[in-house]
């Protein structure tokens, strides 16, 4: 079967031949209908060799959706052509935090071993791809493969981190969401969806604040040294009561701090390497709370697809076959991508 490999360190992934895999006991087999391609891999993918925590060659994709295909011994929970998305996140099953669900919160999967598909285990760029356990596989009951792949991050990460701060997304509320790419795009749609908060978008692209715009944000704002000024003017010198950076620079963070309000919510998700003070004499409002969330749970993953089925949330998607997977990383690279990369194994 072809998959898109990373195979070498610092260079660029690879379109190979490799074995189609075999189910063992408790695993499910799955012909993969779409995968989502993440700017996470372009950070993995720029990782220095000695610092780089994952076996090679790997397979790409932590964004995958397919359909049953084989079982291994002993699987009962699907049978063969369930179309199903991949819950990725792996955990150690066991402990209290996967017993909630929570097993982006698992503390032992690093000990164990227990790798994420395309972060260490097989992903899903491949015509065909192995998950570890049903409990990883949720029914799309009808929604389509395309939409469905990249809400299982692009859409479960920034559920997830909004959830975190609804108790503050009051009516009269500000919410700024900086980097309108993948992910931020969805999140704008969700903050509408789950609250009555104005949502102001922040991003160096017009084609993303055309698109933020399109998808519902209020206000649409170019991110640069005027933009906190901007958002602080929008909302009578206060601040917003929440902030998600989904670039996560030294830039972007700095624009977060400046724009958050005193009790207000910093969450950086974007892996840009920035870094955010947090503390007297840090330059943030009194009584912030900072967080910088990994994914989410099962249950918001099932969550996210319950309001893509209802037309609340959707993914602005570009399809690329999986020969042109080191392409659509190019361009995702070049931010010539303006919402998700989807890769169709299938043709």
């Amino acid at each position: 079967m072809k998959a898109v490999q990373y195979r070498r360190v610092g260079h660029a992934p690879e379109v190979v031949e490799v074995p189609v895999p075999e189910p063992g006991p408790g695993q499910v087999l799955l012909k993969v209908t779409a995968a989502g391609i993440c700017h996470s891999d372009l950070a993995v993918m720029g990782w220095p060799e000695e610092q780089f925590p994952y076996p090679l060659p790997m397979t790409l994709g932590h964004e995958g959706v397919g359909t049953v295909a084989a079982l291994g011994s002993g699987v009962t929970a699907v049978a063969e052509g369930d179309a199903v998305a991949v819950y990725g996140p792996w955990g150690c099953g066991r402990c209290p935090k996967c017993a909630e669900g929570k097993e982006n919160c698992c503390p032992h999967a690093a000990g164990l071993g227990i790798m994420p598909p395309g972060l260490g285990s097989p992903g899903a760029l491949a015509e065909y791809m192995l998950v570890d356990s049903t409990r990883h596989l949720v029914p799309l009951n009808g929604l389509d493969p395309v939409q469905a792949a990249p809400l299982t991050d692009a859409g479960l990460t920034p559920y997830h981190a909004i959830r975190r701060s609804l108790p503050k997304l009051l009516p009269g509320s500000t919410a700024v969401v900086i980097g309108v790419g993948g992910l931020g795009h969805i999140a704008v749609q969700l903050l509408r969806a789950l609250t009555p908060a104005r949502v102001i978008a922040l991003d160096v692209s017009a084609e993303k604040l055309e698109l933020a715009g399109k998808v519902g944000a209020h206000e649409t704002l170019r991110s640069d040294g005027e933009a906190a000024a901007r958002v602080r003017g929008l909302t009578g010198g206060i601040g917003a009561e929440v902030v998600l950076d989904f670039v996560g620079a030294e830039a972007t963070v700095a624009v977060a701090a400046a724009s958050v309000a005193v009790e207000g919510d910093v969450t950086v998700v974007g892996l840009g390497g920035g870094t955010l003070a947090v503390g007297f004499g840090g330059g943030l409002p009194f009584e912030v709370s900072a967080a910088f969330p990994y994914w989410g749970s099962r249950p918001e993953l099932m969550d996210v697809l319950a309001l893509a089925r209802e037309g609340l949330v959707s993914a602005h998607v570009e399809t690329f076959s999986i020969e042109e997977a080191p392409e659509a990383y190019e361009r995702l690279h070049a931010g010539d991508i303006a919402g998700r990369a989807v890769v169709l194994p299938q043709g």
